[in-house]
C-alpha cells in the first residue's frame, strides 16, 4: 500500500484511511505475493483482491490490507489449535502492527477471543523475550512465576462481532484464498 500502491505515505496512516469506513466494502485481499505460506503452504499462489464494485475506494483497500492479516493469524491459529488439540483462550501480540486499534479489534472480533497488547511502548518484546530466556538461564530470575510478577498492564480488545458475522466474514476470505490458488502453472524456479 506504501512502497508499491502509493496509497499511503507512512504505514501508520493505513488506520487512519482504513476508519473512513465502516467495513472493506465486499473486498478481500489475499497477500500471497510469492505464494502463500502457512497454513496452506502453497507456491502457486499469487496475491489476489477480489470483490471489486464500483463502490470500493482506497479506503476499503485499507481496510482489507488490515483484515487480512487478521484472516492470516486466524488461519495459523485453527491448525495451531487443531495440531495441539487445544483452544485458545486468547491471543497475546507485540511489534509495530499491535498499535493499530483498528487490526487488533478487528482481529479479537474474527478470532472470537480476547486480544491482549502490553502497554504503549512496550509493543516490541522480542529482545525484552530474549532477556528474560538468558536470565532464566543464568538464574537472575527463579522460574517463570518470576517473570509473570513482571507483568504490565495490557490494552485488552474483546470480540464484539456475533458469531454469525464472525463465520460469514471468515467464509468470504476463505473463498478469496480459493481465488489466489492455482495461479501459476509451473514453479516459478527450477532446481
Amino acid at each position: 500500500m506504501r512502497d508499491k500502491l502509493g496509497l499511503i505515505g507512512r504505514a501508520e496512516e493505513v488506520e487512519t484511511l482504513a476508519r473512513q469506513v465502516e467495513d472493506h466494502g465486499g473486498i478481500y485481499i489475499v497477500p500471497a505475493f510469492s505464494g502463500l505460506f502457512a497454513p496452506y503452504w502453497r507456491a502457486d499462489a499469487r496475491g489476489a483482491i477480489v470483490g471489486l464494485t464500483a463502490y470500493t475506494g482506497k479506503a476499503h483497500f485499507a481496510r482489507a490490507a488490515l483484515e487480512a492479516t487478521a484472516y492470516q493469524t486466524r488461519d495459523v491459529l485453527e491448525a495451531m489449535a487443531a495440531d495441539a488439540g487445544i483452544r485458545f483462550a486468547g491471543l497475546k501480540v507485540d511489534g509495530g502492527m499491535a498499535v493499530n486499534e483498528t487490526l487488533m479489534q478487528f482481529q479479537a472480533d474474527i478470532l472470537g477471543i480476547p486480544v491482549l497488547r502490553p502497554r504503549q511502548g512496550h509493543q516490541e518484546v522480542t529482545a525484552l523475550g530474549i532477556a528474560f530466556a538468558a536470565g532464566l538461564t543464568v538464574g537472575f530470575w527463579k522460574d517463570c512465576d518470576d517473570l509473570r510478577s513482571l507483568r504490565q498492564d495490557e490494552t485488552i480488545f474483546r470480540p464484539q462481532m456475533d458469531l454469525v458475522g464472525r463465520q460469514a466474514l471468515y467464509k468470504g476470505w476463505k473463498k478469496a484464498v480459493q481465488r489466489a490458488l492455482n495461479w501459476v502453472d509451473e514453479p516459478p524456479f527450477q532446481q
